[in-house]
Parts: C-alpha cells; structure tokens; sequence
C-alpha cells in the first residue's frame, strides 16, 4: 500500500518522432522497465512527426524511467535524419518534471537538475535546464534554449551563454546522433492546437503574434523592427497572459493551426484562449475550425469551460459528464479525432 506522504510527479517528456511506432513503443517499454510507473497516455504526432507520453508515479520511479527512456531513445532515434513542424532541439526534445502531490517545485526542480546532469555524464548528451530547474536566467524559457534548433546545436556550442549546460563545450558525435534535451520542472500545462480554415502559415502565426504572452514585434510601415535606445525589439502585449504560441501548416491535415502551450490556466483558461483565436481569427478572414488537445487536460479545466459555454448558450446542466459534452462540443475538440474523455481528461 502506498504511503500518503509519498511524493508523486508527472512527466511529459516531448520525442522527436511520430512515425516509427516500434521507436514509439520502445520508448514507452523503458519507461515501464520500473516499477512504480504508469503511463496515462501517449499522443503520437504523426503530422508534426513528434509523440508526446504522460506518466506519473513516486518521484524516484519518475526520475529513473525518464533517465532509461532517454537512453532508449537516443539509441533509435537519429536527429540527422529527423524533420518535422514542431520546434526541435534533440530526440528526447524536451523532459519536464510536474509536482502532483507532497513534493514542491523547487523539489522537482532539484531533481531535474541532478538528472540532467546525469544523462550527460552517462549518456554523453548535452543538457539544458529550463523553467524552474534554470541555473542561468538565459534557459529560463524553453523557446530561448530550443533557438537554432537541431541544426543549430553545434553554433549555439560556441556561445557561453545559450550553449547547453551540461556538455555544452564540444559538439560531438553523441550531439550530432541526439541533439539536446531540455530537461526541468513546471506546473501542468495544456498543450492545445487550434486548427484553421485556411492554409496559410502566416496567418496562422499572425493570429499567435496576437494573442501570446509575449505579442509581436513592432514594425515600420517598411516592414522593419522598431527598436528602443538600447536597440531591443519593440513589441506590443498579447491579448492573452500565461500562454506561448506559434502558427505551422500541417499537411497531413490540410490546414494552419495556432499550436499554443497554456502556462497558467488561471489567467488563460482554456476556454478564453479558444474564444480569443476565434475572434482574431475573423479579423483575418478566417475561422477555427476546431481544437486539438496534446496530452491531457485536468477534469477541472474541462469542467469550468463547459460551465462557461453552458451559461453562454443557456443551457441548464450540472452533471459533469453533460458539462464536459458541452465544451467538447463547443470548441470541437473532436474536429480532427474522437475525443475519449477516459484518455483524454487528467483527474488527480
């Protein structure tokens, strides 16, 4: 039986790789190898060829899983031959740790920082820490340590700065198979693609120049960058707080999507970010079609949109199967997929 004051976390660590189901589930077999690990779901991107895995368990199980499917996945997956929609930097991208219950974020900061360090001495691959494992304010956001990307790995190497911080000072032959991982400690996020009715991917990245956190870049009738005194980049506030987005073209799909990760779901509810991008949207001609969810979502969140939807239309409902049904239905979140509540929905 498990102790109540166990410490139990999430990760959801991002691959570069959405095509290879046997990669997939190789990757998916390492985290299982320990014991005290439970994958809630995997959610293969074969259109961005990128797969992301929710699992939880007792912090150490977590930690260890992660450090064995990193291993596993450097051993299959080859960055050189890797291309895809979605931000990259290596084949483990990205490998955050979330605090679930009766461990802080600081704690699982610690924790990321000691398994990054790891995966660089035993694996040789270099190592960024980001959010709340940062150790340099420069790797805070996870956009900054992913610039340049896969294929700029090797130049970033020659900046002090924005070079890895563990195994940051040579590009070697381990670099070039894995790339980089960026390994931290957040709070939940959802990660939500807003699909369009069009196929234009400057559409799609005007509407999340709009609606970001960070907003857009200030420009001259010319098309040039305004910059301040000290030569910055002048930009204008978003529409929306706690949130980061970008806007890609899918093939497979056949349209542009604003991809955004929702940092805070207080000050963005997953609701006011779907009803912002509809109204940018229609100032650019065009209409979001639906919404694709990455990973999971908390019940909660799924329940307050519903509740928000249900007072906007009128309708009277209160069980939470109903509401969850109205915000399904409201922001089409079944527009590319059935939408499976019982995958799809985190309840802790």
């Amino acid at each position: 039986m498990e102790e109540n004051n166990s410490q139990f976390v999430e990760c959801v660590p991002n691959f570069s790789e959405g095509h290879n189901i046997e990669t997939i589930n190789a990757i998916a077999e390492a985290i299982r190898s320990v014991d005290g690990v439970r994958i809630l779901h995997i959610d293969r991107g074969e259109a961005a060829n990128r797969t992301v895995i929710t699992f939880t368990g007792s912090a150490d199980a977590v930690v260890e899983s992660a450090f064995r499917m990193v291993k596993r996945a450097s051993e299959l997956i080859d960055m050189r031959q890797h291309h895809g929609e979605h931000p990259r930097i290596g084949a483990t991208d990205v490998l955050p740790l979330i605090p679930l219950k009766n461990i802080t974020l600081e704690e699982c900061a610690q924790r990321a920082r000691a398994l990054a360090e790891r995966i660089y001495k035993e694996l040789g691959i270099p190592t960024y820490c980001y959010e709340a494992a940062a150790l340099r304010s420069e790797h805070i956001n996870l956009a900054d340590c992913r610039h340049g990307e896969y294929e700029g790995l090797k130049e970033k190497m020659l900046d002090a700065v924005m070079r890895p911080d563990f195994g940051g000072e040579e590009y070697t032959h381990q670099a070039a198979l894995s790339g980089a991982t960026v390994v931290g400690a957040r709070n939940f996020l959802i990660a939500v693609n807003f699909n369009l009715d069009t196929t234009s991917r400057e559409i799609a990245a005007s509407i999340a120049s709009r609606v970001r956190a960070s907003g857009e870049v200030c420009r001259d009738a010319a098309g040039n960058i305004l910059r301040d005194e000290e030569g910055k980049a002048l930009r204008r506030p978003g529409l929306l707080r706690g949130c980061k987005a970008i806007g890609w073209y899918i093939k497979e799909y056949g349209c542009a999507q604003v991809s955004m990760n929702i940092n805070d779901v207080q000050l963005c509810p997953i609701h006011t970010a779907y009803e912002t991008v509809c109204d940018v949207a229609k100032q650019y001609g065009v209409k979001v079609t639906g919404t694709e969810l990455i990973g999971l979502i908390p019940e909660k969140c799924l329940l307050e949109a519903g509740r928000h939807f249900a007072k906007k239309q009128g309708i009277d409902v209160h069980e939470q199967d109903k509401l969850m049904a109205v915000a399904i239905d409201a922001m089409r979140l079944d527009d590319l997929c059935p939408f499976d509540a019982e995958q799809k929905v985190l309840v802790v």
